[in-house]
């Protein structure tokens, strides 16, 4: 390595050797910028959270996707303030017989061939805001916001069973080893051999019939818990396996090994030492899995396997709106362009998540910002 490389290496964050500081690249606005968003402009790199927090904040189209996603949720939680001070109507009831007066002209909220009305938005004051669906009359947009509540709390609830499961599942196969690592990884194994969506659905419609009973577990057939442990149930392998491997690897590391010196047990070297390492992994995990689940959901409910009346979700509507897919396209595409944009969302923000946990990319610009050899670089 010549020279002038070893001097740019040599010149470094205060505290952190081996990182580009700001005279080093003022050269280049584009490696400033970097260096600036690492450093946070004032030459301190903090903690690894910081630097992560950092490089998303940079990110705009994660914070975007992450704007999206928190704005549908908070329309979804505000469904009984729509639907008790504009729509005046539930999520359930039926508007069959009812005709709306909508300036001296008089509407049937449902026609006597059974083609129910079309979006009024505003017209009606708010009432059948995006219309009402075939036969039954009954406001989208209040079962659009209420089926939204359904589908994220499956989404969000199951992401963290998977996770709860997966970590407790990892961290006792990948330290302790042998023949908890061998019952537990055929156990997933077993899991993993069935297609997620035929294990779901065989899963859904056992359960759909007679609901859950375990124990002093009692869950109803139309209980949302049913399809949100399924969910949950069928993803853990996806999870478990890779935290496993990286467990494999930690557990051989210099600090676990100064933790068995001095003492500690297995419980404190799993929870205190391994386990905060692997967060970064866990976070995008679980934020990719919310996602997944909300897919699954909705194919589960468009078969009959997931979410049960009277509740609804968003891939029960659509499944209700197929029946008028012809005659009224928008009882489907409506629920469906919500499932599109919350699923879209949250990839995109996992995705940039994923990015700015990724220590990779610190090597990654740190070698760009002018050392090529990794004794130089130093620690991440």
């Amino acid at each position: 390595m010549s020279s002038d490389s070893e001097k740019s290496a040599a010149e470094a964050v205060p505290g952190r050797p081996g990182t580009a500081s700001r005279d080093t690249v003022s050269g280049d606005p584009e490696l400033l910028a970097e260096v600036e968003g690492e450093t946070g402009g004032d030459g301190r790199q903090g903690g690894p959270w910081a630097i992560a927090w950092r490089r998303l904040r940079r990110n705009k189209f994660a914070l975007f996707a992450l704007g999206g996603f928190l704005l549908i949720v908070v329309c979804c939680l505000l469904a009984p303030v729509w639907a008790n001070d504009v729509a005046d109507t539930g999520p359930n009831q039926t508007h069959t017989l009812e005709k709306l007066h909508e300036g001296g002209e008089v509407k049937e909220v449902v026609e006597p061939s059974g083609k129910a009305i079309g979006p009024q938005f505003f017209s009606a004051g708010g009432k059948f805001f995006l219309g009402a669906d075939g036969h039954l009359g009954r406001d989208e947009m209040v079962r659009l916001l209420y089926g939204g509540r359904s589908s994220l709390f499956i989404g969000v609830v199951a992401a963290i069973v998977t996770t709860f499961v997966a970590v407790i599942f990892a961290l006792l196969a990948g330290f302790y080893g042998g023949w908890t690592d061998t019952a537990i990884s055929r156990l997933m194994d077993v899991i993993w051999a069935f297609p997620v969506v035929l294990l779901a659905i065989a899963l859904g419609i056992v359960l759909a019939v007679g609901g859950l009973e375990i124990g002093p577990i009692h869950l109803k057939a139309s209980s949302l818990w049913i399809p949100t442990l399924i969910i949950g149930f069928v993803y853990t392998p996806y999870m478990a396996r890779p935290l496993r491997g990286e467990i494999f690897a930690l557990r051989e590391k210099e600090f676990i090994e100064a933790a068995v010196a001095q003492g500690a047990g297995p419980t404190r070297i799993m929870f205190l030492e391994i386990l905060p390492n692997l967060m970064s992994t866990i976070i995008v995990f679980f934020t990719l899995n919310i996602a997944n689940n909300m897919l699954l959901e909705a194919v589960l409910s468009y078969l009959g396997a997931g979410v049960q009346p009277p509740s609804s979700s968003w891939g029960t509507m659509i499944s209700e709106g197929f029946e008028a897919l012809y005659s009224q396209p928008l009882l489907t595409i409506i629920p469906g362009t919500a499932i599109l944009l919350t699923v879209l969302s949250v990839n995109v923000f996992g995705d940039g998540l994923r990015d700015a946990l990724d220590p990779k990319s610190k090597v990654r610009f740190e070698a760009r910002a002018g050392s090529s050899d990794p004794e130089a670089i130093g620690p991440v």
